[in-house]
């Protein structure tokens, strides 16, 4: 099971597409998915409501420091390139606990985002995500053990490929990281946790919506600055 080239050239794209569409279908579901577990109209009800939506933005802030710490290492220009790149294999940062943190990140984020969705946005962003990601790490890791050979494989055999080890599982190879470069790049993952913990506090739907687009808008624009800058290069 692994995602096509055009699947992998526009991950970010269909990524997007996918939380636009959880959020469209409050048109034929209109239940939020907490709101029909334990509605907040009233005062035990909101506590419940706020204990959850404080569970989603822990998973989205856990995304924003995965992700932002993988990107340190790798590289936020390798991070959102159009292209794979398998020549070299990184095995320092969080890549010393999991195979796979920025998908990790991503997984994270479709559930955390998954708790503003109704009962079928939810469905869309945890399952269909799951399904994008395990798609794209087949992709990326047969042609990694394709091109690395037992160096990938080793690797692979001692590393976990999307539950963290809580101890290092291979030495730190030395890579300085780089994080200003990590947390421009990662901008709009901070932009949705800081979305969550408004919303957790107001539980008011203008401000979910309000933050959440300027989260978007800021992915799409770095985005974009990021495919110019790759485009120069190449």
């Amino acid at each position: 099971m692994k995602a096509s080239e055009f699947e992998f050239r526009h991950r970010a794209l269909i990524n997007l597409v996918q939380i636009w569409l959880a959020f469209q279908v409050y048109v034929f579901d209109h239940s939020n998915i907490v709101w029909w577990l334990c509605p907040w109209s009233t005062p035990r009800g909101a506590l419940w409501a706020r204990f959850a939506f404080s569970f989603a933005a822990l998973l989205v802030g856990g995304a924003a420091v995965i992700r932002t710490w993988a990107a340190a290492y790798l590289g936020s220009d390798i991070v959102h390139d159009l292209t794979l790149h398998t020549e070299s294999l990184v095995a320092d940062g969080p890549y010393r606990h999991v195979r796979n943190p920025l998908y990790l990140g991503s997984f994270l984020l479709s559930i955390g985002l998954g708790f503003l969705a109704s009962r079928m946005g939810f469905f869309i962003l945890v399952v269909g995500g799951s399904a994008r990601i395990l798609r794209l790490i087949g992709r990326e890791e047969e042609d990694l053990e394709r091109k690395q050979g037992e160096r990938f494989r080793e690797f692979a055999r001692r590393v976990p490929r999307l539950l963290p080890s809580i101890s290092p599982r291979v030495p730190a190879g030395g890579l300085a990281p780089h994080w200003g470069n990590a947390f421009r790049a990662e901008a709009p993952m901070w932009g949705f946790f800081v979305t969550m913990i408004a919303f957790t506090i107001s539980l008011r739907d203008s401000v979910a919506w309000t933050l959440g687009l300027a989260s978007l808008v800021l992915w799409l624009t770095l985005r974009a600055g990021e495919r110019r800058r790759n485009r120069a290069k190449a």
